[in-house]
Formats: structure tokens, C-alpha cells, sequence
């Protein structure tokens, strides 16, 4: 008889668990959990007994309505993740069997169609960025920040990484979990007024890189070019951290002298979808490519003088000895990559960058509004895309309570980046956010700031993005 186990459809006995909790130095799973807030733990259902397999259905549909996803609310949520709108072709190309089942395409013969897949997307990650090479992308954007930031380390020799203050949280954890675990060293460069100032960049000649986000992660834009003139002079090279959207618009960053791009994919035609999956995306000058991570794809001929493509330049761990390794990532992420590529192909270089004009000017356009509210400003006069961050009078949390009772998430708490910004707010608007939703914003707060008197709009309109 098997032995009973109060999950019957694991595969392992309850003597084998005890050997594993043994092996890990617990004595139970909880102890293992338990630097893990009990709030954030999944929790079983509370499930009636005796139920049939249509009841239980209907019941756990119940439950599954209680939640409120971003489609049925108005959301002004940003900092890294965006509701865009996904055209149904993109859905359509990328369920096909031919790309949603395919396999690591390590046999190009049998491979083609995925092979030139990837190869067209990094053509499109290179267009973007004005970048000279890209790869077959990365997990995601902080992972791909994070291996940018060793690339630069083995280029330059050096050890010190240097994140600046307005990169994404999110990035900054990530490549700093990455670097001090093969023994760099993470430097901060502090910000002043949303940005960077160039000429007080915390570097030295041991700095492999200095990291900056363009637009920051407080919407700002930074001065790319007086950053990148900064790092070289002391020969570090200068990684940014893109939003694929913005550059419809920006100068791309490698005509403003970075020497890496990075940035994730989500943004393209990739659906929220609770935080994941997505893809990153990587670039850099072609004289850096031997030190590029993850896979390539390339275009050649074959032997009967036809064009062909096929993975090469292959520094991973599975392809050559682990010493000479540049990464140990283990997949490209390529079902959301090619969906990426996809979403831009749909588009079109005009489609893009009408798309991020709409972001701009209704973006622009929802600030103009909030700041004609007592109680409500800018807290950077700095030019920014679509994101933005108002300060209040008011918490932040209370603030967004009250918006949520209206259904509108309005923004992102900034205390959580800052204690110090606890009434700062980082709201992003999108194409998703019809001008009558910057409307209800507007009133909204308002009504719940009581600010029913005007003054002169904050001259928003006028801070237009540079293209």
C-alpha cells in the first residue's frame, strides 16, 4: 500500500519530504518559509464540503470575481509595468504551434523559421536602440541590467558598478544581487531634482560602468549625452535602461554614446499578466559582441548558396568550458520576444511613434489637470514621457484609497522608493487612458482634496519631449 501523504497527487512520500527538511537543516516546510510574511502567503480556500465538480466551479468562479484586474479599472499604474493595448494579430501569430511549442532551435536545419524569428527581432531591438548588435533577448529587463553590468566589468577590467538613484528599484536589487555575488562592488550616484547631474557622477578609474535609466524611474529624461561623455573620461562605459515605446520618439540611446541598451519587452504587445512572463532586450556596439550574453542568431548561406540562419557566437556555459562563460542564462525568453517583435511589426515605425505621442500628450495633458488643484503640484520641473510624479498635501495611501472606491488605481506609492516622498505619487498614462478617464482623475482627487478652486495650469504643456 502507498503510503498516505496529505498531498496524494506529489510525488513524494512524507518520509522523503523528512529527508529533504533534513538535508535543508529544518524541521518542518514552515520553518523554511518563515522569513516570509504570513501575508503574503498563499492561503488553502476555505472550500464547502461535499461539493460536485459544476458547484465547485461556479463557487471558485465567485471567489475569482472578487478581484478587480486592471482591464475593468482605469489604471495609471506605471513604473516598469504597462497596460498597452495588444492588437488581436499579435495573440493570433504568436499561439501558433509552430512558435508557442517550438524548441531551443540547436538543429538549424530543422529550425528556420525560429531562427530567422529571432534574427528579425534582434534587428528590431537594434533599430530601436541605434545600437550596432543584439542578442536573442534575456529573462527580462533587471535581469538584463544585471548582466549588462558584468559584461562591463569583464570589458573594462574593473569593479566598481555605479547605479544611479533613478533606476528602477526593481533593476537596482537585482543587479546588485548579481554583482556582489561575483565579487563587484555597487556604488550609488545620487540624483538631484528628478536626474543625474553629469558632472557629479560618483565615479573614478575603477568604475566598469555607470548604470542610468532613460526616462528615469521617476519619468524624468536625463541628459544621455553629457552622461555618456562624463563615464568615458574615465573610460567606464555607460549602460542604459530603455522603455521600447519612448525611443518612437527619444534619440536613441546609441547615438547619444551609450555603450549598452537594455530594457523589457512588456510594453510590446506582452500582457501585464500579474507581473510576468516577459523578456528583455540587449544591445551594444559591435566591438563589444564577444562579450555579449545569451544566445545570437545569425544570417549566413548554405551549401547550395541559399540564405540560411543559425545560432552562433555561442559564450554560454552549455557551449563552451564554464571559465569562459560570459553568462549561465539558459533561455531567451523567445515566445515573448518574438511577440515583441510582432507588436512592432504591426505597427511600424510610424504606428510606434504615434502610439507614443498619444502617451505624451495625454500624459501631459493629465498633469496640466492635477496641478490646477489646490493642494496638488509637480514635484520635478523636469521634460518627461508619459510617467510623472505629483506630490500632495495629502498620504499617498490615503489618496489612493479614495481613488480605488472610485476604480480608478491612480499611480504608484513612492514611499516605498523613498520614505521621504510618502505624499509623492508616480502616475503613467498610456493609449489605455481615454481623455475621459483624465477626467474622472481630476475629479476625483480633487474632490477628495476639496479643492474646487482654479489656478494658473502649470505651463505642463509646454515641457514637449525632444524627438
Amino acid at each position: 500500500m502507498p503510503e498516505t501523504t496529505n498531498f496524494p497527487y506529489l510525488p513524494h512520500t512524507e518520509n522523503e519530504r523528512q529527508e529533504m527538511l533534513k538535508a535543508i537543516g529544518v524541521r518542518a516546510f514552515d520553518e523554511l518559509i518563515k522569513h516570509i510574511p504570513a501575508s503574503l502567503r498563499a492561503k488553502e480556500l476555505n472550500l464547502p464540503e461535499g461539493l460536485n465538480e459544476l458547484e465547485l466551479r461556479e463557487h471558485v468562479a465567485a471567489l475569482a470575481m472578487k478581484n478587480k484586474p486592471t482591464s475593468v479599472q482605469s489604471s495609471f499604474l506605471g513604473g516598469g509595468a504597462y497596460r498597452r493595448f495588444v492588437p488581436a494579430a499579435v495573440s493570433a501569430l504568436v499561439s501558433r504551434s509552430e512558435f508557442a511549442t517550438a524548441y531551443t532551435p540547436y538543429q538549424p536545419e530543422v529550425s528556420q523559421g525560429s531562427l530567422q524569428v529571432i534574427y528579425e527581432f534582434q534587428t528590431a531591438v537594434c533599430l530601436l536602440t541605434g545600437m550596432d548588435v543584439a542578442n536573442a533577448s534575456m529573462y527580462d529587463g533587471p535581469t538584463a541590467c544585471a548582466e549588462a553590468a558584468l559584461m562591463a566589468a569583464r570589458l573594462t577590467g574593473r569593479n566598481n558598478i555605479v547605479l544611479t538613484e533613478t533606476l528602477n528599484p526593481e533593476y537596482r536589487k537585482v543587479t546588485q544581487t548579481y554583482v556582489q555575488s561575483c565579487g563587484l562592488t555597487i556604488v550609488s550616484s545620487a540624483a538631484e531634482g528628478g536626474v543625474v547631474e553629469p558632472k557629479k557622477l560618483n565615479i573614478d578609474s575603477n568604475t566598469a560602468a555607470v548604470i542610468v535609466q532613460h526616462p528615469n524611474y521617476l519619468g524624468c529624461l536625463e541628459e544621455l549625452e553629457q552622461l555618456a561623455l562624463r563615464a568615458h573620461q574615465d573610460n567606464a562605459l555607460l549602460i542604459v535602461v530603455a522603455d521600447p515605446i519612448s525611443l518612437a520618439l527619444l534619440k536613441p540611446p546609441g547615438e547619444c554614446g551609450a555603450d549598452i541598451v537594455v530594457g523589457d519587452a512588456q510594453p510590446c504587445g506582452n500582457n501585464l499578466s500579474f507581473g510576468g512572463p516577459s523578456a528583455g532586450f540587449m544591445s551594444t556596439k559591435k566591438e563589444f559582441v564577444r562579450q555579449l550574453p545569451g544566445r545570437l542568431a545569425g544570417m549566413t548561406v548554405d551549401n547550395r548558396g541559399q540564405r540560411a540562419f543559425t545560432l552562433t557566437l555561442q559564450t554560454r556555459e552549455q557551449h563552451i568550458r564554464r571559465a569562459k562563460a560570459t553568462s549561465n542564462i539558459c533561455t531567451n525568453q523567445a515566445l515573448n520576444a518574438l511577440t515583441m517583435l510582432v507588436y512592432l511589426t504591426l505597427l511600424g515605425p510610424q504606428g510606434l511613434r504615434q502610439l507614443a505621442e498619444i502617451s505624451v500628450r495625454r500624459a501631459h495633458h493629465l498633469a496640466s489637470l492635477l496641478c490646477q488643484i489646490d493642494g496638488v503640484r509637480l514635484m520635478f520641473e523636469q521634460p518627461f514621457f508619459n510617467e510623472f510624479v505629483i506630490e500632495t498635501d495629502s498620504p499617498s495611501a490615503e489618496i489612493l484609497d479614495h481613488l480605488r472606491s472610485k476604480e480608478i488605481l491612480g499611480g504608484l506609492d513612492l514611499k516605498d522608493y523613498d520614505p521621504a516622498c510618502s505624499n509623492a505619487l508616480l502616475v503613467a498614462v498610456t493609449e489605455m487612458n481615454r481623455p475621459a478617464e483624465l477626467e474622472r482623475y481630476a475629479a476625483a482627487l480633487s474632490e477628495l482634496l476639496r479643492g474646487n478652486s482654479t489656478k494658473s495650469p502649470v505651463a505642463v504643456t509646454k515641457r514637449r519631449v525632444n524627438a
